[in-house]
């Protein structure tokens, strides 16, 4: 039986329920990120709209995955099968590690690359409600604000590729786990799967 919390066994339903959620509005937004960069023109009457969505998507995507570390923190999570050797292991965790950090990197690089923008235009949370700027950031000087405009879009920019890519390692580990180790990592991450111990 699944619970709430994460056991030796499996992750909990609070793990599981951050853990795609997030992974969903990730892919998403990278998408829809890539797309905004290259295939949507300035000019196009859906462009600032398409926008709002983005930004909307990415501050929710920082507020689940601030929830989701504190969550991580708190509960401790089950250990890597037995059997795998000591740098599958380090890669494995290493890559965990590295997906928290991009999962807040990213989306906090957009806040503060919007936050320096000079055009003064609001980000509404799914036009619910103005969401506030970075206040240090949006105070700045222009130049300053220009500058920093400059650096926070490359970040965010190089972030999201990189996310992209330890995406497309993350499934591919998850097949090999599944299709080639046998073993229940992905079962472990999956609701009302039944888990024998076989690790």
């Amino acid at each position: 039986m699944t619970t709430a919390m994460n056991s030796r066994d499996r992750y909990g339903t609070v793990a599981m329920t951050l853990h795609w959620l997030i992974a969903v509005l990730l892919i998403c937004n990278l998408l829809a990120g890539f797309y905004l960069a290259n295939v949507m023109s300035d000019d196009n009457p859906l462009h600032l709209p398409f926008i709002q969505i983005h930004k909307s998507v990415g501050l929710t995507i920082l507020m689940l995955s601030v929830l989701r570390l504190l969550w991580r923190i708190i509960n401790p999570i089950p250990p890597l099968p037995s059997g795998m050797s000591q740098m599958l292991r380090v890669l494995a965790r290493g890559s965990h590690y590295l997906f928290y950090f991009l999962i807040i990197a990213i989306p906090f690089a957009g806040w503060a690359w919007t936050s320096s923008s000079t055009k003064g235009i609001p980000t509404y949370y799914f036009g619910l409600f103005p969401w506030p700027n970075i206040p240090f950031l949006a105070d700045l000087p222009r130049a300053q604000k220009i500058a920093n405009g400059h650096l926070f879009h490359e970040s965010h920019e190089y972030l999201a590729y990189s996310a992209a890519v330890l995406l497309a390692l993350h499934f591919s580990a998850a097949l090999y786990h599944q299709f080639f180790r046998h073993d229940e990592v992905l079962k472990r991450m999956w609701f009302g799967t039944r888990i024998e111990g076989r690790t």
